[in-house]
Parts: structure tokens; sequence; C-alpha cells
């Protein structure tokens, strides 16, 4: 009950919950200023005003509109139960067609390569300003250590140190405000870059300005974790806490560009540019913290989104962890050990943040438009004039076309990284989503009213030896009245299972994150009965919990009895015991299905290769679960037709000939 109060709490507006929302949301965001504004510069021969004006006035504009605009206006507002992310989304829209599916996938596979980058760029940005003070020091094994412990801690969970993270972020946006302050006190003219005349000439007269544009979206990379943490902070304390994360950072970006226009072309980051020298140490320290801090949201974001993957069947079962008590953290093992790895190759490839800006932000531009789409199918959804829909989707598609367009300069600088690992998370949700849908356009179901007799019959039956006390099967179909024909099949054909009880358990995945509740049928009293859960996409699927709690309740209500079918068992007291059966329906190969259907079944089985079994998945004891694997029967719509062939003669006298030739053959 703590629990869930300090969650709710944390939902509603207060100082606390502003509090964590810093620590929480705006660690991406919040680190920008580490190297936006030295993307921008770099190669630049010159410092002009049209530059820092134009490139200033293009973030703030940016900053305004997409990620105040956008996500804190518009996008924080299709919540689902208090729940935000591309999935919740997903989950959000009533009409799920192929084509918001695809949305869907093409969205959370760039966000999750999105994931890979930002940690490397941000813990490098932040320590290579020990160049300052010692420029042969080893920044690349620094950045690989802190990883290392960054991502070996992650299975103990953030709860021990999750308290401190506020607390840093908010002394990183007071040092990011006062040492932008001290920079535009020099130069007060600055402040009119904010004029939104610079960004046009900007981006019609600079050279290269449209090209910069790939620069100037780091400013807003992190706008899309607004939308994803709407979950654990709330709407109200994001919206709070973005006005002084907004204000913070313009003045951050604005202190730059004073030192930019005083200074010229540097060699080292404007953003320690600013810096006292007396300030340089605590500085970089202060960084350094913050972008562990942003590497941090990134890869607890990645888990909450694999998660949420598994529980929509868009991503192969994973092991899902709870490392603490804290609600809806969690942690997957497979994913930190990739994203460990794939971390330390960005780092060991490029070995400089000036370089990995050069391919920062094209996969979440993707992103981005996605969520734009999806989010003109809400609105419709919600009754909203076309006239709105479509201004909507001019202004903000334009501009994210625009990010785009500009971003795919970054391609051959190394933005094919993220793009490669989009396409190779693309490739597995969209096999494994659309697998899925394949394979069950081929179950077929019977009617249980034809075996409830045969099915009491087996229950009594002592000529079959007995399997097990209690048999439980996790079956598909959403009907009561119907199971899967594989199933009837298991118990009566394959080699007839006699308990005296059978269990179907039906795992209803609904869109609600926060559903988790059972009904319970009595399909034939005290033979079948049928358990449905309905779990929300935030919740675990922990079976062999929720079961145990079910019969529990039923034991307590005296709607049955939990003992053994096995005298001895019974006669001392033990428990009864319980044998679950799970199975695997595998598709067979078929030369006349589609090619598109090949296809997809082929991606389907690549998925696969990720995946964990249902006994893990679900939580049950192996040693009680089975599982059967059975082929899917594909029946042709015009099956061939075989042809028997007529005897002319004798067929003894040819047998008694064919083995006399034998006898010959083998005598020779």
């Amino acid at each position: 009950m703590a629990n869930q109060r300090r969650h709710i709490d944390i939902q509603k507006l207060s100082l606390y919950g502003v509090l964590i929302t810093l620590g929480i949301v705006f660690g991406d965001l919040g680190t920008s200023p580490l190297y936006v504004m030295q993307a921008i510069v770099s190669g630049q021969r010159e410092i002009s005003t049209l530059l820092i004006y134009g490139s200033m006035s293009c973030i703030f504009w940016t900053l305004t509109l997409q990620t105040t605009v956008k996500y804190v206006l518009i996008t924080l507002r299709a919540d689902n139960k208090g729940e935000g992310g591309i999935f919740a989304l997903f989950a959000l829209l009533r009409r799920k067609s192929k084509i918001v599916a695809l949305l869907t996938i093409t969205g959370a596979s760039a966000l999750l390569a999105d994931g890979v980058i930002t940690p490397a760029i941000t813990v490098t940005s932040s320590v290579e300003g020990l160049r300052l003070i010692r420029p042969d020091i080893p920044v690349i094994s620094i950045v690989l250590c802190i990883f290392a412990v960054v991502f070996a801690m992650q299975k103990y969970g953030t709860n021990i140190v999750g308290g401190f993270f506020g607390p840093v972020m908010v002394i990183w946006f007071l040092m990011l405000s006062i040492t932008g302050i001290l920079q535009v006190r020099t130069n007060i003219s600055v402040l009119q870059s904010l004029n939104p005349v610079w960004a046009v000439r900007f981006l019609s007269a600079f050279p290269g300005g449209f090209l910069l544009l790939g620069a100037v979206f780091l400013a807003t990379t992190g706008a899309e974790a607004l939308y994803s943490d709407l979950g654990h902070c709330g709407a109200k304390n994001i919206k709070a806490s973005w006005i002084f994360v907004k204000i913070s950072l313009l003045l951050n970006y604005l202190g730059q560009c004073a030192w930019l226009l005083k200074h010229g072309p540097a060699d080292i980051n404007p953003f320690y540019g600013i810096m006292p020298h007396w300030f340089l140490m605590p500085a970089i320290f202060i960084s350094t913290a913050a972008a562990i801090i942003a590497s941090q949201a990134l890869i607890t974001g990645s888990f909450t989104l694999i998660s949420e993957a598994v529980s929509l069947d868009f991503w192969p079962k994973f092991r899902i962890e709870n490392p603490t008590h804290l609600k809806g953290q969690v942690f997957v093992p497979r994913v930190n050990v990739f994203l460990w790895i794939a971390c330390t190759m960005v780092v060991l490839f490029f070995r400089d943040s000036s370089r990995m800006e050069a391919a920062y932000g094209l996969s979440i531009t993707i992103t981005m438009i996605m969520t734009t789409i999806m989010l003109a199918y809400y609105l419709a959804q919600n009754g909203k004039t076309k006239v709105l829909i479509t201004q909507f989707l001019i202004v903000f598609l334009l501009i994210e076309l625009s990010f785009l367009i500009a971003n795919l300069n970054k391609f051959s600088n190394g933005g094919w990284i993220t793009l490669l690992l989009a396409s190779i998370f693309f490739i597995i949700m969209y096999g494994w989503y659309f697998g899925r849908k394949l394979k069950n356009r081929y179950v077929t179901f019977s009617r249980l009213e034809k075996y409830i007799d045969v099915l009491r019959d087996l229950s009594a039956d002592k000529s079959v030896p007995m399997t097990a006390s209690n048999l439980v099967y996790v079956v598909k179909a959403d009907n009561t009245r119907e199971v899967e024909s594989k199933v009837i099949y298991s118990i009566f054909q394959k080699q007839p299972k006699r308990a005296d009880k059978y269990w179907f358990i039906r795992i209803h995945h609904l869109d609600n994150p926060a559903e988790l509740s059972y009904k319970v049928t009595h399909l034939i009293p005290g033979t079948l009965t049928r358990v449905d859960f309905y779990l929300g996409f935030k919740i675990e699927p922990n079976i062999r919990l929720y079961f145990s709690k079910v019969l529990n309740d039923l034991s307590a209500s005296g709607e049955i009895k939990l003992e053994s079918g096995f005298d001895t068992i019974r006669k001392n007291l033990m428990p009864a015991d319980f044998l679950f059966i799970l199975i695997d329906r595998i598709m067979p190969h078929n030369p006349g299905m589609a090619l598109t259907d090949k296809i997809i079944l082929a991606l389907h089985n690549f998925s696969r290769l990720f995946c964990i079994s249902d006994t893990t998945a679900y939580h049950l004891d192996p040693t009680i679960t089975i599982e059967e694997k059975v082929p899917i029967e594909i029946i042709d719509s015009e099956p061939a037709r075989i042809k028997r062939i007529e005897l002319t003669s004798n067929p003894v006298k040819e047998k008694r000939i064919e083995n006399t030739s034998l006898t010959k053959a083998y005598s020779a």
C-alpha cells in the first residue's frame, strides 16, 4: 500500500513529483547543451552573426514548436490510463489496422536504435572536458569503465541511487542557467536571436544552413521521452518541470552563442568554454553525473519499451525481471547485455563525441514522424475536425521531414549504424507480430459441448493411467465454449491423459496498461474449469503466481477441493499435484503458400531465435510443465486426388515370383 501511495503521489503535481521528473524525464533533453553548439560550429572557418543568431533562433523555435507545442501541450493528452509512449498510443487506438501496426513497429525500432548512441555521446562529451585539464587523459578508457559500472548495476535496479537523480539534475540545470547568464551579460544583444526572422534568414541565406538543421535537431532529441515517461511522472509534473528546464537550456545556449561571437572558432567545446577556469573541474564532475543519469534514463526506457512490446505481442518473449519493489521498474537481461556491447562498440568506433554528433539524430527523427501520424489517428478517433487534423499534420510533418532530410546527410558519416540497428529491430518485430497473425489464420477450434461426456468418462476411466490430479492447458480460444482442436487431440488422441480435474487458462493482453483481474467459468463442475486472466500491457505475465492465488480463492470459497487424486498423497495431507501443458504451434513448409506469407513466416522463424520458452515467460515450474510441439494443418482448397492402380493378375503369384527373384539375386 505504501508503494502504491508513493506512485500516486508522483503522478500528482508536487515539489517531490517535479524533483523526480527532472531525474527521470529530462536526462537526454537536458544534456543536449553538451554537444549541440559544438556540432553546429564544427568545421566552420568563421563564426558569423548569421550563423550564431540563425542557429540559435532555430534551436529556440524547435524547442518551442516541437517540444512545447507538440509533446507538452498535445501529445501528453493522449494518455492511456496515465501511461504514454508509442506502444501506449497503439493500445489507445481502437482500430489497429496493418498501417497503424507498421507505424508502431517503425517508431519503436528507431527509438530502440537511438538508445544505443545516446549514452555514448552524452558520457563521452562530458568526460572529454578533462582534456582541458590534461590533454593526454584516456577518455575512451574512462567512458568504457563508466559503462561497465552502469550496466553491471542494472540488475539491482535504481532504487538505491534513484533518489539522487532529481537533486543532481537540479544542480545541473542551475549550472546551465548561471553559466549562461554570466556570458549573456557580456553581450545582451544575443537575445535578439530569438526572433524567428533570423531562423528564416539562416535557412535561406547561410551556405549549408538547411543541412545544419541536422545539428539543430539534436537540441530536441529527448522530447520523445516526455511522452514515454508519462506513466512514471504524470503530465502535470512534466509540464511544470519543462518550464524550468526550457529556461535553463535557452540561457545556456544563449551563453554559448555570446561566447562564440566573442572568441570565434575554437578548438574547445563551447559548453566548457563558457565555464570559469576555477569551476572547470566541478563542471566536468556535474556534467558526467548528468550524462550518467541521461544514460540511465535511456537504458531503463529501453527495458520498459521491450517489456511493453512483449506484452502487446510485438516482440519475442524475453525474460523480464523486477529488480526492486518500485512499481513499473523492470530489468531485461538480454537487452542490458546488448546495450552494453552496442554502446561500447559505438565508443570504440567513433572515439570522439564530434564524430558521434555527425551520426546522431537520424533514427529518432523517424520515431517523431511515426508519432505524429499516429496522433492524427488518435485525434480523428476523438472527433477532431479534418481541418484541425490536416493543420496538425502539415505543421509537424513539414518540420520533421525537414529535419529528416537534413539528417540523411549524416548517413555516410555513421548514421547508417542506427538505421542498421533500427532495421534489425524492425525485422524482428515485423516477423513476430505478423507471423503470429499468419499462424492464427490456420488455428481451428472445437466446440466443447461435443466432448463434455467423453471428458467425464476419461476422468473416471481407471483403465487409463493417471497423468496428474490437475492437468492445466494454456489455451488461445476467446470463446469460453470453444478450445483449439490441438488441445482436444492432446487430451484424447496423442496419448489419453486422465486427470481428476482439467483446467483451461486463457491469457488476455489488454490495452488498459494496469489491468490485473481474472474470471472463472466452471464448464463441467468438478471436472473442467476455465480461468481467464486479464493483464494490462504493463503487467508481468507471472501465471504461476496468479494461478496460485486463484486456486487459493476458489478453495477458500469452497468451489474446489485442493486435494490429490493419489490415495497416498491425499492420505498424508500433501499438496495436490499439477501438470501444465503448453502447445507450441509449428507452421510447416507449404509450397502452395503465397510468397508474401512465406517471407513473413521466414521472418517469424528468425524472430523465434531470440524467444525464450513459454515456460520461462509465464514463470512456470519447468519440472511440472510439458511443451508439446504440434504442426499447424494447412488444408488446400482443392486437395490432390490419389489414383488407385487395379491389379491385372493374381497378386499371390506375383508376390511368389518377386520373392524368388530376390532370393536368386541375394544368392548371386
